[in-house]
């Protein structure tokens, strides 16, 4: 699976429950390596993906609706099935 084949994946937790859509995918670069560390599900993300409305600090827009990467349990075609309990932030 390739990063680009998250985007519009469906994030649900183990419980059922309904977080959004990936929109856009969080990731830290080294000298060596690319490390994906959040997906962006909420509508802040819908914003930045279409370049409207974003705050002016890219800290504060990087900051919202961001579920943790080491929150997924699987991903797929299917969707994106993130741990109970997790709430994008």
């Amino acid at each position: 699976m390739r990063l680009s084949d998250l985007l519009g994946l469906e994030v649900k937790t183990e419980s059922g429950e309904g977080l959004g859509h990936v929109h856009d995918v969080r990731a830290q670069l080294s000298s060596r390596t690319l490390k994906v560390t959040g997906l962006v599900v909420g509508k802040v993300g819908v914003l930045e993906r279409l370049g409207l409305g974003a705050p002016r600090s890219a800290a504060r827009l990087r900051a919202h609706d961001v579920v943790a990467w080491s929150a997924v349990v699987r991903c797929d075609r299917g969707g994106v099935l993130v741990k109970s309990g997790t709430e994008p932030q």
